[in-house]
């Protein structure tokens, strides 16, 4: 298995977070149901293997932990980005909403933070068998909330369950272009930066799930 991505000294976090941490750079990297408790806890310098079910319960409540735990860091973000687009009049503007739910991701810290946490959504996405868009850790993110109930507000023309696919598939693409952050970083000066190739993807985010209905019947 490869090393891990890097994490924050243990001196920076607690026992619990540590865990976190460590279960969601294997998780990206093995599956959710492809790396074992003990394996988590070894990794993370725990002497006890049980320390993951003592802390969290289970392999789900494990999850629900490292979404409560990333959702906590992104809420700060959406706060200010909703602040500024209420102040600018742009709270029903797709592009808006949709830079709301998504750029957060990349200002996660502990250095490769939000490159294991695209790959865990990833593996969480393939894995659930939701078909609601946010149904991520045990809630408390009120500001994420309402990004949601301004966006389904945006989408309005949509039936829900349509809106709720979408923006699930959206959310492949823009994690296929988060996990290929490190090949942009030895591009050539004339070749497609991060920004711009972030940049176009997210209006194709928008042009996907903001599309008209047009359903077609067998004839």
């Amino acid at each position: 298995m490869a090393d891990l991505p890097d994490t924050p000294a243990d001196s920076e976090v607690d026992g619990k977070t540590k865990m976190i941490l460590v279960a969601e750079a294997l998780f990206a990297e093995g599956g959710i149901n492809g790396v074992s408790m003990r394996e988590i806890a070894s990794k993370a310098g725990q002497g006890n293997h049980y320390a993951v079910q003592y802390h969290f319960g289970s392999r789900e409540g494990l999850v629900e932990a490292i979404f409560d735990y990333r959702m906590d860091q992104m809420e700060r973000m959406r706060e200010r980005m909703l602040a500024a687009a209420e102040a600018k009049g742009r709270l029903d503007d797709a592009r808006t909403l949709l830079d709301m739910v998504y750029l957060p991701q990349l200002e996660l810290p502990d250095g490769d933070g939000h490159r294991s946490y695209a790959g865990f959504l990833s593996q969480y996405l393939m894995r659930s068998h939701s078909h609601r868009f946010g149904d991520f850790g045990g809630g408390g993110h009120p500001h994420l909330a309402r990004v949601f109930e301004l966006l389904r507000k945006r989408l309005s023309y949509l039936p829900e369950d349509v809106a709720q696919r979408r923006l699930v598939t959206a959310s492949f693409m823009f994690l296929a272009i988060l996990a290929r952050y490190e090949t942009f970083e030895d591009s050539a000066p004339n070749e497609e930066s991060f920004e711009a190739a972030l940049d176009d993807t997210i209006e194709q985010i928008v042009s996907c799930v903001c599309a008209p209905l047009r359903l077609t019947t067998g004839g």
